[in-house]
C-alpha cells in the first residue's frame, strides 16, 4: 500500500479533497447553503488547492493530507496564502481505506479575515531532497508550520463553521423521527 501512496499520491489527495468537499457542501446544503461555488487551481503556485464561496465570502484553501497514525509534526505553507483575502489551511488524516479521519487540523482566522504571516511562523521550509553535494536549499515563500499551530476541529459542521457563517445545520433530531 505504501508503494501506491508514493507512485499515486496525487490521485490519492484528489480522492481526499474530493471527500472533504463532498461532505462540507453537505453540511452546507443541510444548512441552506445550495449555493455554493468550489473552484480550482489550475497549477500549484498561487499557494491554494481550491476557492471555496458562498454569498460574497471567498475561502482559498491549502489542502494537506497525512496517514493517520503517521508522525508528521509539521506541514509546508505558501506564504502566498496571506496575500488572499480569507485564506486557511486544511490539513486531513486519512486512513488506509483512504476515509477521512477526525479531527482535523484548522489553520486560519474567521470569515473574512486573513491568514497573517505571523500565523504560519517563522521558520522557512528546505527542500526535501538536496543539491548535488547534498545541500537542501531553502523554500522562501513556504514556512514549515508545526501542528501545534493548527486547531483541532472535530467534525465536519465545526470546520464548516469556521469557513463561513452560517445557520447550525437542519438535520434531524430524535423529535422529528419520533
Amino acid at each position: 500500500m505504501h508503494n501506491a501512496d508514493s507512485l499515486f499520491s496525487s490521485y490519492r489527495e484528489r480522492v481526499l479533497e474530493h471527500q472533504l468537499v463532498g461532505e462540507i457542501l453537505r453540511d452546507l446544503w443541510q444548512r441552506g447553503a445550495h449555493q455554493v461555488e468550489v473552484l480550482h487551481a489550475e497549477v500549484d503556485g498561487a499557494g491554494y488547492d481550491l476557492v471555496l464561496e458562498y454569498q460574497s465570502l471567498v475561502r482559498h484553501v491549502q489542502l494537506k493530507a497525512t496517514r493517520a497514525g503517521g508522525k508528521r509534526a509539521s506541514v509546508g505553507v505558501s506564504t502566498k496564502l496571506t496575500e488572499k483575502p480569507s485564506g486557511c489551511v486544511i490539513w486531513v488524516h486519512f486512513t488506509p481505506t483512504l476515509a477521512l479521519a477526525t479531527p482535523f487540523y484548522w489553520l486560519g482566522r474567521e470569515p473574512g479575515a486573513p491568514l497573517l504571516l505571523s500565523d504560519l511562523g517563522d521558520r522557512v521550509a528546505r527542500h526535501t531532497k538536496g543539491d548535488s553535494t547534498g545541500h537542501k536549499a531553502l523554500r522562501a515563500g513556504i514556512r514549515e508550520v508545526p501542528k501545534r499551530r493548527f486547531t483541532l476541529v472535530p467534525t465536519v459542521p465545526e470546520l464548516v463553521s469556521r469557513l463561513f457563517t452560517v445557520n447550525s445545520p437542519q438535520g434531524d433530531t430524535a423529535a422529528d423521527l419520533a
